[in-house]
Parts: C-alpha cells; sequence; structure tokens
C-alpha cells in the first residue's frame, strides 16, 4: 500500500533523531516564554531552554498531568491568544472539569496529515466512501479522522453514532467500504445486522480504522470475522492532538508512531525511570509542533512496548503494541493488581462467549468479590443453559489462570448488558460507594 508522506514516514533513524532535537528545543524554549505553568516548573528545576542539548535531556523537563490540566482550566495552557485558536476541544469532563485544548490553524493541518497518514497505511485511498460512526461534538475522534481521510480524497459520510439501523442502510445504499469509529460499536454493528438479516459479507465494506479505547486480538478477530473487514488500529488523546499520534498499517504488528510530530519515552510508572525497549511501561509523550497547546512529557497511563525493529511495509517509524490497560483503570482486588483487559482476554478464549462483558467489584463484611458478568451466543445459550454449572466453572477457572483470583461468573442472556455506541463500560466497582 502506498505511504502517505514517505519523506518523513521512511526517515533514516539518525536524521529522525536531529530533527526531533531540533523541534524539541524549539518547543521548550516556545513553552518557557508562553506558558507559565511550564516557565514555574522549569525554573523550579533549574533548566532554561538552552540546556536541552540532547534528547535524552528530555529527562530534565517536568511530567504533565490531567491535574495540570485541570487546574489551569480552560485557557491556562494555551501558548497563544484565543484570538489565535481556531478550534477548541475538550474531554467529557466526568470525573471532574473538562481537559481543553485548543488548536491554530498551523495544528489543525499537522493533525489532518497525521491522521490522513493513519488511514493510507490502513489502505484507504481517494476511491473509498468513508461511514464516520464517531461521535462529532467535542470529542476529538471524529473530527480528526474526519478531515485526514477527507483530505486523501475519499468522500466521507459523517454519519456520527446511534441509529444503528440506519447505519446499516446507509452502509447497503452508499456503497460503504471504510468504517471509522469504536471497536465496541462495530460489533454492535455486527450484532443489529444479524438480526435485520443483513450479510455483511456481501456489502463492499472492507476496512475499518478503530480507535477510542482498548481492544485485544479476540475483539480484532470477531470483528474482522463478522463484519468481513481488515481492522486496523489507531491511537491518539485529546490532550497530545486527538487520533493520529500512531496508527497500524495493513501488517497489524504494532502501530506506527508520528515520531516527527512526538517524542515518545516509556518509563516505569511509578519510579519514572526509562524502560529499555522491548519492555513495557508507561506511554510519556512531548509534543514537538504543536503550537496552542503544546505538552511536555504527558502521563498517558497507557501500557505499551516500542519496538523499533523494521516492518514490511517500508515505514521507519517505531511502532507501539496496541494498548490493551491503563495505570489508572486497574483494579486492586484482594491486593492483587488486574486489569479489564486480561479479564476479555480470557474470556475471548472461550467458544460462545460473546464480547460483551460486565466486572463488577463489591466488598461483602471485609472481602472483596469479583463477578464477571457474560453473555454467550443465541445459538449456545440453551446447550449451555443444560450445563450451566460446568460451563461457569470452565470460565471462571479460566479467568483465575490469568489473574490469580477467584470470580463468580454469572450468565445473562445475549442481549442483557447495555451497548454504547462509544466507549464501552465494562468495569462497576461498588466498593467507591461504600
Amino acid at each position: 500500500m502506498p505511504i502517505w508522506n514517505a519523506e518523513y514516514e521512511t526517515m533514516e533513524r539518525a536524521n529522525l533523531e536531529a530533527l526531533q532535537l531540533r523541534r524539541l528545543q524549539s518547543t521548550v524554549a516556545w513553552v518557557y516564554e508562553r506558558v507559565p505553568f511550564y516557565r514555574d516548573e522549569l525554573d523550579k528545576r533549574g533548566v532554561k531552554p538552552k540546556d536541552i542539548r540532547a534528547l535524552a535531556d528530555v529527562r530534565l523537563l517536568p511530567m504533565t498531568d490531567k491535574t495540570a490540566l485541570r487546574d489551569t482550566y480552560p485557557y491556562g495552557m494555551f501558548a497563544v491568544p484565543l484570538e489565535q485558536v481556531v478550534r477548541v476541544h475538550s474531554s467529557s469532563g466526568t470525573t471532574g472539569k473538562p481537559i481543553v485544548v485548543g488548536y491554530t490553524r498551523g495544528d489543525l493541518n499537522t493533525w489532518t496529515e497525521l491522521t490522513a497518514r493513519v488511514g493510507s497505511a490502513a489502505g484507504v485511498t481517494e476511491r473509498d466512501r468513508v461511514q464516520m460512526v464517531f461521535l462529532y461534538g467535542m470529542f476529538t475522534g471524529g473530527w480528526g479522522m474526519h478531515y485526514g481521510l477527507e483530505r486523501i480524497g475519499a468522500t466521507i459520510f459523517p454519519a456520527g453514532s446511534g441509529n444503528t439501523e440506519r447505519q446499516l442502510l446507509m452502509m447497503q445504499d452508499f456503497g460503504t467500504t471504510v468504517i471509522v469509529g469504536t471497536p465496541s460499536y462495530a460489533l454492535y454493528i455486527a450484532e443489529i445486522a444479524e438480526k435485520m438479516g443483513i450479510d455483511m459479507h456481501a456489502l463492499p465494506l472492507r476496512v475499518g480504522l478503530f480507535g477510542g479505547e482498548p481492544s485485544g486480538e479476540g475483539m480484532r478477530d470477531e470483528i474482522q470475522r463478522r463484519l468481513g473487514i481488515l481492522a486496523t488500529d489507531n491511537y491518539g488523546l485529546s490532550e497530545v492532538m486527538g487520533p493520529g499520534v500512531s496508527g497500524e498499517c495493513e501488517h497489524q504488528c504494532g502501530l506506527h508512531m508520528a515520531e516527527d510530530h512526538f517524542l515518545f519515552e516509556v518509563v516505569d510508572p511509578v519510579t519514572g525511570e526509562p524502560k529499555a525497549e522491548g519492555e513495557e511501561g508507561e506511554l510519556i509523550i512531548t509534543s514537538l509542533t504543536k503550537e496552542a497547546f503544546p505538552v511536555l512529557r504527558y502521563r498517558t497511563h497507557d501500557l505499551t512496548v516500542i519496538d523499533s525493529s523494521p516492518c514490511e511495509c517500508g515505514r521507519t517509524l517505531s511502532r507501539m503494541r496496541k494498548v490493551r490497560a491503563r495505570t489508572d483503570d486497574m483494579l486492586i482486588i484482594r491486593g492483587v493488581n488486574v486489569f479489564p483487559s486480561q479479564i476479555e482476554d480470557a474470556l475471548l478464549q472461550v467458544e460462545g462467549v460473546e464480547p460483551h462483558y460486565l466486572i463488577i467489584v463489591d466488598r461483602i463484611g471485609a472481602m472483596d468479590q469479583l463477578e464477571v458478568q457474560i453473555e454467550v451466543s443465541e445459538a449456545q445459550f440453551s446447550d449451555v443453559m443444560k450445563d450451566m454449572i460446568a460451563f461457569t466453572r470452565s470460565v471462571s477457572e479460566r479467568i483465575s489462570s490469568v489473574v490469580g483470583l477467584h470470580a463468580k461468573v454469572t450468565l445473562v442472556e445475549p442481549g442483557t448488558i447495555e451497548r454504547t455506541v462509544g466507549k464501552a463500560k465494562h468495569v462497576i466497582d461498588r466498593r467507591q460507594k461504600q
């Protein structure tokens, strides 16, 4: 498949690192001059922009987290006057003040360029018809991918999310070839299509670009099987830019990182010490070209691994493993660290279990209890009910072998667990209300 911007996507490592250093030095000077928060933090450390002489000097810089962004709400982290900001997005703000981010015209051009790379890597061309089933509004997901795929020359259907029956009719009538949204919503579309008697394999749909939430290989396999498409992952977050930070090519061997626009580190989430290539750690991102809302060493809380080995596609940019877990969604149950992604992976190894589940953590007396509600396929539901005890025991043992804890497994009828057009909710922690 063609490489959208071969000059940068196939750049030799030495030239790329020289470019990163120049851009890092410019960014540090930019924020020191224009963002009081960063100037104060750098002064506390006795660090001046001139002290950044090598890429390793990034560790002299302060880390940034959501707290700082919320404390400076709404525009305190902006590096340009609001008159130069042509677009504002924000997070949902479900846990306090939302995080507000801004873009200059230059930022929007960069964002569009990077999402065009992601789309091209997945195989999107000017001949494609793209159905956007992401939320639009203040969320960055829909807007970011929209303009990048439009720059490629593809025809865009800005359908938004919801009204799934109508989405399917559009796919049939408009000849959709590419779908863009969350993986959980893609599975819901497949589920409704089956109920409506629509054969997804008979449609021209061929590629899916998915992001906005973690998903494992089991979910990818399910999407590809039920929709008959190549499913690729892409990654981004509003605080850094939105989608376009990294994305998979057709080989599905990790997400190519936009290293000419961002400096990536993987560190121990507790100590902050750097991890070696191939070791899992928290992804830290420094923007290198952002004008309105640059960030230094932003803590994503996403756990990943970086791989700089050659890719068959010809891109020389390093790749990150798809994010399956976050440091801040880890559950501590009876002293054991449990990630929802571990439970999902265990469930999808069991034949007949649908990719719809709910993890409920409760405290009865002084003891934490773990319950996992699962749906099984309609075809197998009646058979499973005949031997429910044996089946639930086997699922519980599978979970226990992965997370090291006993889980009560509850079977629920197909369609029972709530579906969502946005990010799927998989965890209810009732201990927080006690």
